[in-house]
């Protein structure tokens, strides 16, 4: 009996192992095909004075693999993303693939909010499905990522417009995801006029106003000035921190003359 007891145990240890092992293919083929087409298809730039990712929305359009893409973030097995961090990197993943989708659908466009109104904002239309789950921009944004605690996916949310958070040319992965927030933070709060901004005149650090909106969720890091702090030990003590830096909202893309005839012969 004994035996026949360890024979049992290994054997359902050797099937969640099994299991474990069969779940990861999946996430790996959609984080590679993702960071493929943004490697192809998202380059470093700058927009109205402003730096950022900028994503050529008409090649992608072009690009059979995007709908590749989508089906295999719409039919990803949630057993795939089992653990904290791959969630963390997945849903952020999803989060920005989607509003790319959602450009990709109304391209062009001079801003992704011009897809909703006022009434009826693009972020809780119908946005597509992930891993089987349908979902909004808004319930992934506010019920997901938000839900987890940690306020530097305010980092990595891209909404496909000038002042986000620069859209990362690679997939979020969970075995990088700490490094990849903590770079993302860096990155943002030394970008001019976007992130962070000294103006010395009136001793005042000037902030996107993301770190306005979402002011509570850094609570959880000793608030905004402790965390901005943690990425710039530089910054002058004393000064008065403000998030009111300008948001612009325009499209993460040039739009060239072809472009701009298109959505004026389409309106």
């Amino acid at each position: 009996m004994h035996s026949f007891m360890i024979f049992i145990m290994s054997a359902l240890s050797f099937l969640i192992s099994s299991q474990v092992v069969a779940s990861a293919p999946p996430l790996q083929d959609f984080n590679q095909l993702y960071s493929q087409l943004l490697e192809d298809h998202a380059q470093q730039t700058h927009l109205d004075g402003l730096p950022l990712t900028s994503v050529d929305y008409s090649s992608l359009r072009k690009d059979d693999r995007w709908p590749v893409l989508i089906e295999k973030l719409a039919t990803m097995p949630p057993t795939a993303v089992n653990t904290p961090d791959r969630q963390k990197a997945f849903y952020l993943n999803a989060y920005n693939i989607l509003a790319i989708n959602k450009v990709l659908a109304h391209w062009p466009l001079r801003s992704l909010r011009s897809v909703g109104s006022f009434v009826d904002p693009v972020w809780v239309h119908d946005a597509g499905q992930v891993a089987r789950e349908p979902v909004t921009l808004e319930y992934l944004e506010h019920k997901v990522l938000r839900g987890m605690g940690d306020p530097r996916v305010h980092m990595a949310i891209n909404c496909a417009s000038i002042s986000c958070p620069d859209l990362r040319r690679e997939a979020y992965v969970a075995d990088r995801i700490d490094t990849q927030l903590d770079e993302q933070a860096q990155h943002f709060l030394h970008q001019k006029d976007k992130g962070l901004t000294l103006d010395e005149e009136t001793r005042t650090v000037h902030l996107s106003v993301v770190f306005d909106w979402f002011e509570e969720d850094f609570d959880a890091l000793g608030g905004v000035a402790s965390f901005i702090r943690t990425y710039r030990p530089d910054l002058p003590q004393g000064w008065e921190i403000v998030a009111d830096l300008n948001y612009n909202w325009g499209i993460n893309s040039e739009l060239n003359a072809r472009l701009l005839r298109k959505m004026r012969d389409d309106f």
